[in-house]
């Protein structure tokens, strides 16, 4: 009995191994910077033979996690990764994970903070954290608001890839002006996007509502696409001369829930 129960420990303890070693070749690829990988290349990076290696690629492969490029016989990541992939992205509630962190930045500011997401050439908000001051700004949950005025626009806009700009640019072209101080010349509008995305953050003083300050940055997934944007917002006066102070709070909250995504530091 004892010689069989050892038996059966080391069995177990081969297979956890084995299923460690497949996990290890799987991170492998997710964390390479190329998108194809081969055995000598897998096998010198985790100290391996090849003849593991193989075995290892062999077995991802039947469950379609890795597939293989017959005529380079080099690999990749299959269908079956992507839909894990998927299957925990589908599961991920950005207003979910968003809450703690809007709390946290409407205490640390007493301000209003929110978050909006992107419905094509407009933006909405979807959620607010206000804070119990006599005196505070509100916004409106599922009203759409073009890319170009406010903080959260912009923060959006700039972080688009240059031809979904450009091509927002030429859509909404003239640019509505919501009040007077609303960004619609195309030029400027453009030096205040690489400005923005080089700093991480929008700032905007009245250009969606009169009198309204806001400090906003985007929320990236793995692709590096701002799926949603944070902002902090009260009136001007309040908010005008703490941008420093602000966007630092707002840039440590962002930071962290794009790692969650996948998406990383801006």
């Amino acid at each position: 009995m004892a010689a069989t129960d050892s038996t059966t420990n080391d069995s177990a303890l081969r297979t956890v191994s084995g299923v460690e070693r497949a996990l290890d070749v799987l991170m492998l690829f997710a964390e390479s910077d190329q998108p194809t990988l081969g055995v000598s290349e897998i096998g010198r990076q985790m100290g391996l033979s090849k003849a593991v290696i193989h075995r290892i690629l062999t077995t991802l492969c039947s469950r379609r996690l890795i597939e293989v490029d017959e005529n380079t016989r080099r690999y990749v990541l299959g269908p079956a990764a992507l839909a894990l992939g998927r299957a925990f992205l589908d599961r991920v509630d950005i207003r979910d994970l968003a809450r703690e962190p809007m709390r946290r930045l409407s205490r640390f500011a007493n301000e209003t903070s929110t978050l909006s997401i992107r419905t094509g050439n407009h933006r909405i908000y979807v959620d607010q954290v206000a804070p119990a001051r006599d005196v505070r700004m509100t916004v409106q949950i599922g009203h759409p608001f073009p890319l170009h005025a406010g903080s959260s626009s912009k923060a959006f806009l700039a972080f688009m890839t240059p031809a979904e700009q450009e091509a927002y640019l030429t859509e909404a072209a003239p640019l509505t002006a919501m009040t007077d101080h609303t960004l619609v010349d195309a030029s400027h509008l453009r030096d205040e996007l690489r400005i923005t995305r080089e700093r991480g953050y929008a700032v905007s003083f009245g250009e969606r509502q009169a009198g309204a300050g806001s400090v906003a940055a985007p929320i990236l997934d793995h692709d590096r696409v701002p799926v949603a944007v944070l902002s902090i917002c009260g009136p001007v006066e309040r908010i005008r001369g703490r941008i420093d102070q602000l966007s630092a709070a707002l840039l440590d909250e962002v930071r962290g829930i794009s790692d969650r995504l996948g998406g990383g530091g801006l």
